[in-house]
């Protein structure tokens, strides 16, 4: 499965955003990586540049090379409704990060690995593919074998149970339900969808 190996941190100073979650490194150089990063003064960013960072934010964000970036981005246009807000919907309803939003994993990456490693199940059925897309009424559950696993256990621990409106989860079960497919204004990442949407536009 092809996916993204690289230094997070660096994508992050990058950004500025820790979208990888809490990172000590970026809270203490909150700067662009390199050398020059404190005190470098960049230009004025041109409509490309910024409608091209913000398509590479949303991917790193959500762990999508670009192909399937691309693919996801024709499957957001071919449906009724705002591309960028229908976009957006597709990433949330990726399994990986639905079962990321459960808090089974504590980040997007270690919620790939433990569905690539068969320790997920969807409708009771497992599920080595993070992309499958998960719909409203499926239940998502750590497989019986795995619960003792303490990435697992522990991602549990320090995570808030049914922390997002749209998905349901019992942290005694190691359960949870995706309810429904959330609005915009619920999804928390900060994310300008329309400059993505102008850049496929091109």
């Amino acid at each position: 499965m092809a996916r993204y190996t690289g230094p997070t941190t660096k994508i992050a100073r990058k950004f500025g955003e820790p979208i990888y979650g809490p990172d000590k490194v970026l809270q203490k150089k909150n700067y662009a990586p390199g050398q020059h990063g404190p005190s470098k003064r960049r230009g004025k960013k041109s409509v490309y540049g910024s409608q091209l960072l913000e398509k590479q934010k949303a991917k790193f964000t959500y762990g999508v090379l670009e192909k399937q970036f691309a693919n996801l981005f024709k499957e957001a246009y071919r449906r009724p409704g705002i591309t960028g807000e229908i976009l957006l919907q597709l990433l949330e309803q990726r399994l990986d990060n639905v079962v990321f939003r459960m808090g089974i994993a504590p980040t997007r990456r270690a919620a790939r690995q433990l569905i690539t490693h068969k320790h997920i199940t969807l409708n009771d059925e497992v599920v080595n593919i993070p992309s499958a897309l998960v719909k409203p009424g499926d239940i998502i559950a750590v497989r019986e074998k795995s619960k003792s696993l303490e990435v697992i256990s522990s991602s549990l621990n320090t995570n808030t149970a049914n922390k997002y409106s749209w998905l349901e989860f019992d942290k005694s079960e190691m359960a949870g339900k995706f309810l429904n497919i959330p609005e915009r204004t619920e999804i928390p990442e900060n994310i300008k969808e329309q400059l993505i949407v102008e850049l496929y536009s091109k």
